[in-house]
């Protein structure tokens, strides 16, 4: 397995400044040593070529990336500002919940090939440079937060060489690759900037970096542009020789992707959570409307699940970000429906808390109620903007006593909402509850046996925040079943 000797220190910070003849190894071998690459592996199309790669921002999205990187056969370097991250993935160890990571993790550490430091002048040996900072939403404020993608890029400007290819992944404003790109050429006029959005689904990003179902590349149209490409194209041979399709378009395009991709989910996810209010008014059942419409073709059945609502580090921030964009640019009208989508989102939080209110006869407050999920979604450790944590901590504010189980989110659900209770299983959150909530669709939660559950709680009532389970089950096994837009 890989080991701390991964690790870089920032000369003068706290870890020991002094050379290491391990670590000394690891970046030899990562930037042109003369250790034999890794050899061919099953089921991946041979690349056109090695490529020396370093990676800015080794968080979720620059984490996954790194490591796939290194699984397709380049020299990868994560550079790192968060010194407890950069050694626990130098240990193989991801800081966050993501299925095959920490496994992609140790692999690409043994080769030789993958290591992560704080030291970014490490990177100057790189050709590519891969910008995966984060881009959160600004307190009080709709508009993203661009500091981090700043400081990522001022840091890199000094160690640009001629033929460097700087590539954008983070989600940003359309407008900023622009800024960017001409401060690129004021520092270094023979490197090139191309925009790369990621379409990771957490939980899938391990798969959706492997095998993407699309590749876009936003680039100037000019010679330099041209050959940045080609430079990315040997990044991504192996997925463009499976046929993985390639859309070359302008920057303001590309930086248009990502968040036009996630606003029309968000307003689909919407879309369906207003059908939901208006089936409660009349007595319609929002699953049965979701098949009937999902079997149209020109709509589509997925993401038109009635429930909670969406959540997480993107789709709210997303939207968000790209109206106050629309407004900087005088055209907010455009993505005025937008703030409807986010309305009813937000809507979904508090009809939960209702539902609870209703079915505990009028009043949450000294009950004890149990909830079913931290995590924004199954497959996840992820608590940002997650509806399940927003709506147990409104209960708890509403005088219920609430306790929350998941599992992987527990401690980033404690972190964040230390006055609740947490408990390690289902069994367990439940015991005593005389109201039970399930709000993330984990698979160990949609499989419950309702008869066993029931000898654990004081009264079979069950609210399905995520239109998962069998009404007709739990009803048999004499619970109160209760869900967003069902009779």
């Amino acid at each position: 397995m890989g080991t701390a000797a991964h690790i870089v220190a920032i000369p003068g910070g706290g870890a020991e400044n002094v050379p290491n003849v391990e670590l000394c190894t690891s970046l030899y071998r990562v930037f042109g040593g003369r250790v034999a690459p890794a050899g061919p592996r099953p089921g991946l199309t041979p690349r056109l070529q090695r490529v020396k790669i370093s990676v800015f921002g080794c968080g979720y999205l620059g984490a996954v990336h790194a490591a796939c990187m290194t699984r397709l056969g380049h020299d990868v370097l994560g550079v790192d500002v968060i010194e407890d991250q950069v050694a626990a993935l130098s240990r193989g160890e991801a800081p966050f919940f993501e299925p095959g990571l920490p496994e992609l993790l140790v692999e690409g550490l043994d080769t030789g090939r993958l290591a992560f430091t704080s030291d970014a002048g490490l990177a100057a040996d790189a050709t590519v440079h891969f910008i995966c900072v984060g881009t959160p939403q600004k307190p009080g404020e709709n508009a993203a937060d661009l500091r981090y993608v700043r400081s990522a890029i001022n840091t890199l400007l000094p160690m640009l060489k001629p033929g460097d290819v700087v590539v954008g992944k983070s989600t940003v404003p359309v407008g900023t690759a622009e800024s960017l790109r001409e401060l690129i050429h004021g520092a270094q006029p023979e490197a090139e900037l191309i925009w790369n959005p990621e379409f990771l689904r957490e939980g899938f990003a391990v798969h959706d970096t492997l095998h993407p179902d699309r590749l876009v590349y936003g680039l100037a149209p000019t010679d330099a542009g041209r050959r940045a490409a080609a430079r990315l194209d040997e990044v991504y041979a192996t997925a463009l020789g499976q046929g993985t399709p390639k859309v070359e378009a302008d920057l303001a395009t590309a930086q248009l992707v990502k968040v036009a991709a996630n606003s029309f989910l968000a307003t689909k996810i919407s879309f369906i959570n207003a059908m939901a209010e208006l089936c409660e008014a009349t007595g319609a059942d929002v699953t049965l409307l979701a098949d009937a419409i999902g079997h149209d073709a020109r709509i589509g059945r997925k993401f038109l699940n009635a429930g909670v609502g969406f959540g997480g580090g993107c789709l709210p921030k997303d939207i968000r970000a790209f109206m106050a964009r629309a407004g900087e640019l005088g055209v907010d009208q455009a993505l005025s429906f937008l703030s409807e989508v986010d309305a009813i989102n937000m809507r979904r939080r508090v009809r939960m808390v209702d539902l609870a209110r209703e079915v505990c006869g009028g009043s949450i407050v000294g009950r004890q109620i149990a909830v079913l999920g931290a995590a924004f979604k199954p497959d996840s450790d992820d608590v940002r903007d997650s509806p399940a944590l927003s709506v147990a901590a409104q209960m708890q504010l509403q005088g219920a006593r609430v306790t929350v189980t998941d599992p992987q989110a527990i401690d980033n659900a404690r972190k964040k909402w230390p006055e609740l209770s947490f408990a390690p299983t289902a069994a367990e959150a439940v015991q005593g509850a005389e109201a039970v909530l399930l709000l993330t669709e984990w698979p160990e939660y949609v499989v419950l046996d309702p008869v066993e559950l029931r000898q654990n709680v004081t009264a079979p009532r069950i609210i399905d925040g995520r239109n998962c389970l069998d009404p007709v089950a739990w009803r048999a096994a004499g619970w109160t079943y209760r869900a967003l837009g069902r009779p």
